[in-house]
């Protein structure tokens, strides 16, 4: 890697989510963040949730997004990559979204190397027992047959439930333990890396989800990286090559 490039992430941005009171300012901050790191960005990792909700419909997808969808075919168009992890609440990203804008889609955790350091990034859904409502809910979300029933209703039906069903989440899990800091011996993700490295070295867990903008020290050569969210956060991660920040967005 170039030493004037680095390699940011982000996630959780929930665009068109029904808590946001102006969704074009909100879409416009996170593009502008975008236009601000392009000079140096190498790669681009977009860490789960950028969208409150996505379903592609064989002829329709959800309204909006123009500016980010855009901004994010400039980078790839360019040669940078983009990749596109799904979350709990865009996990219904088929085959539109690659095609379209140029991204690279994972469904799973992706293990990696960067400049010498071991890796593990992934949304942060579904990983631990501590979820296992969202657990049984992903496998129905997944199957191909729901699938199909749900791409039966109506688009405007389909996209207004999609917006109920997510507030209500939202306030499930603001009332159990919302994006709060629960403490290092509870947080679930946190002891769940402290089990992984027994078994297997990762320098770095890069981890969204959680809305907490925060790191962690797991041992002395290992850390876990709470991205944070841009609806009250503004927060993103950055690598150097030799580093990894956790940073805010300021206009």
């Amino acid at each position: 890697m170039e030493q004037t490039k680095k390699i940011y992430f982000a996630s959780d941005v929930h665009l068109g989510a029904p808590t946001i009171s102006n969704h074009l300012a909100h879409e416009r901050r996170f593009v502008r963040w975008l236009d601000s790191i392009k000079p140096t960005t190498s790669e681009l990792y977009l860490m789960g949730d950028i969208f409150d909700f996505w379903f592609e419909y064989k002829k329709a997808v959800p309204k909006g997004f123009t500016r980010l969808l855009g901004k994010i075919a400039e980078f790839t168009d360019s040669g940078i990559p983009v990749h596109f992890f799904t979350g709990n609440h865009d996990i219904w990203v088929f085959d539109y979204l690659p095609a379209e804008t140029g991204v690279k889609v994972y469904r799973e955790p992706l293990i990696i190397n960067l400049d010498g350091k071991h890796f593990f990034l992934a949304h942060g859904d579904g990983l631990t027992s501590h979820e296992k409502t969202f657990i049984r809910i992903k496998a129905l979300f997944t199957n191909k047959l729901a699938q199909r029933l749900f791409r039966l209703v109506h688009p405007d039906l389909g996209i207004r439930l999609a917006g109920f069903l997510s507030r209500k989440s939202r306030e499930k899990n603001m009332a159990e333990d919302g994006s709060v800091f629960q403490g290092e011996e509870y947080e679930w993700l946190v002891s769940w890396a402290k089990e992984v490295i027994k078994t297997e070295h990762f320098d770095y867990f890069i981890f969204g989800h959680r809305h907490l903008a925060q790191a962690f020290q797991l041992n002395q050569n290992s850390k876990l990286i709470y991205l944070g969210d841009w609806i009250t956060n503004f927060s993103y991660g950055e690598w150097d090559g030799s580093e990894f920040q956790l940073k805010f967005f300021k206009e």
